[in-house]
């Protein structure tokens, strides 16, 4: 794939991500909706630092939790969904653990992940690349964004669109570092706002030419 490998010429050697376990990705990807990295990690660690174990966080006050996490932005509607995703992930495996669901198929698991509240098809995503080493791509902000003036996916292509767009083009054993490429060339060039289309090492490649 031409692409990937000027992404990787770009941006050196992939290196994945920490290895999470299934819940804790789970929770951390609630908290970071809507928020940045800073907001979403210091959210989850007061959360963690209060409450040690997920046991002592279901059986925490929603409003408590609230408190806790409200660093990150939307706190009501996030506490409010990680109480309902702990409890029903305990009713349903007897503990809290996601290793179920690492053995269905692609399709099934992120159809299983997607019936808690407040995950959707990006969430499921980052829990069985980040956690299971599923060959998936979650579709952040900067995946959609590029994907689309790239050409990769059409241009009012919503992000669960782009998702499968991109399960269809990209090799299985690319997609979790196109995933990187794509996030690391969207903070340093592909800018929201302002892209840096001089500097950019794919112009020749890009559809949108700097219209976006």
């Amino acid at each position: 794939m031409t692409l990937h490998k000027r992404l990787e010429k770009l941006y050196g050697p992939f290196k994945p991500f920490p290895i999470r376990e299934g819940v804790e990705e789970l929770v951390l990807t609630v908290l970071s909706q809507n928020t940045n990295d800073v907001n979403r990690d210091r959210a989850f660690r007061t959360l963690t630092e209060k409450y040690p174990t997920w046991d002592d966080v279901l059986k925490a006050p929603q409003k408590k939790i609230e408190d806790a996490i409200r660093v990150g932005g939307l706190a009501q509607t996030k506490s409010i969904a990680i109480k309902q995703i702990l409890g029903e992930i305990k009713d349903r495996y007897g503990k809290f653990t996601l290793e179920p669901i690492s053995e269905l198929p692609i399709d099934e698991a992120i159809e299983v992940l997607t019936r808690f509240p407040q995950v959707g098809v990006k969430t499921a995503a980052c829990v069985l690349a980040f956690s299971f080493g599923e060959p998936v791509i979650p579709v952040d902000t900067h995946v959609h964004r590029l994907s689309r003036r790239l050409g990769l996916a059409a241009r009012n292509a919503s992000r669960d669109q782009t998702f499968y767009v991109l399960m269809g083009i990209v090799p299985e054993k690319l997609r979790y570092p196109f995933h990187v490429f794509l996030i690391k060339h969207g903070r340093a060039v592909c800018k929201s706002q302002k892209p840096l289309c001089g500097e950019c090492a794919l112009r020749e490649m890009c559809e949108s030419k700097g219209e976006w």
